[in-house]
């Protein structure tokens, strides 16, 4: 098991360096930030840009390996990103993952016009990675698809990582989870939507999540499977602050819920540092806890 955090794009890079290279000398697997141009409850709250805060991150780590979590064709283009990944890749020494989603109906969704049904995202964001994929696995490409083109696109001199950077494709359908198995390196998930104010209250409904993510690897088991692909040979990563408890509201909370996520098949885990209050409220000292018990952790 590998264990992973998010730095939320908020911070100054003055203030967000010193949580960078903390993350690391953590010893936590990976570190991500998110690629959005504002966020849920936190849109009207500072928010920075995606690729020159990990250009930043890559120069003042050395061993962490950096993420999106997760990039879409809500605000994205193949080409131009394509670039910016390629540019990540090579300033991190081979040390990112890109991490693809379809991209939601959020806050940022329509900010360069309406956003597509959901059947258009869909197709549209299969030929976005498709095209990714391609463009990063070629020093020349020219493409006339649907929705993107690429005309005589140059990708020189290419990722550091060989064929390319590697993909995380966040999915929870079918027809996204299709698309991991297709191109990812790796399957992301923040498991299924459940409703806190049931019955049960939020201990039920942490039980009903977990009750419908074992629903969700079972499906992707069965997609790849489908599409040719061993599911054991695609990594697994849970954003385990998917759950309607808060993963480091304790130690204790994080132990559990990665053992349950070892003992559904899942490779890596992924945590949300702690803010002061709202989403991801929490304190940071229960953070410093959890990094003195990663080996422990990796071993459930």
């Amino acid at each position: 098991m590998r264990i992973g955090i998010v730095l939320l794009p908020q911070e100054r890079w003055a203030l967000a360096e010193s949580r960078w290279r903390r993350a690391e000398e953590m010893g936590f697997d990976h570190a991500w930030t998110y690629d959005h141009l504002a966020w849920r409850s936190l849109v009207d709250e500072p928010w920075f840009a995606t690729v020159p805060l990990l250009a930043a991150a890559a120069v003042v780590t050395e061993r962490i390996v950096l993420g999106t979590w997760v990039a879409s064709p809500n605000f994205r283009h193949p080409v131009p990103f394509a670039k910016d990944v390629m540019g990540l890749d090579d300033v991190s020494g081979g040390r990112l993952l890109l991490g693809l989603g379809a991209g939601g109906t959020g806050v940022d969704a329509e900010v360069l016009g309406p956003g597509p049904s959901p059947r258009v995202r869909a197709d549209r964001f299969a030929e976005f990675v498709d095209l990714l994929d391609t463009l990063l696995t070629h020093p020349v490409t020219e493409r006339a698809g649907e929705h993107w083109e690429a005309h005589g696109a140059r990708m020189i001199p290419g990722c550091v990582q060989l064929p390319r950077v590697p993909f995380v494709v966040a999915a929870n359908g079918p027809r996204a989870m299709g698309v991991a198995a297709h191109h990812g390196q790796g399957w992301a998930t923040y498991g299924p939507t459940v409703d806190v104010g049931g019955d049960g209250g939020v201990a039920g409904a942490q039980e009903q999540w977990w009750s419908g993510l074992a629903a969700m690897v079972e499906r992707f088991e069965a997609v790849a499977t489908a599409t040719g692909r061993a599911p054991a040979s695609v990594d697994r990563y849970l954003n385990i602050d998917g759950a309607p408890v808060y993963s480091l509201g304790s130690a204790q909370v994080l132990a559990e819920g990665v053992e349950r996520a070892a003992a559904l098949g899942f490779t890596d885990v992924v945590v949300h540092w702690p803010r002061a209050e709202g989403v991801y409220a929490g304190r940071e000292s229960v953070l410093e806890e959890v990094a003195g018990r990663l080996d422990a952790l990796r071993g459930l």
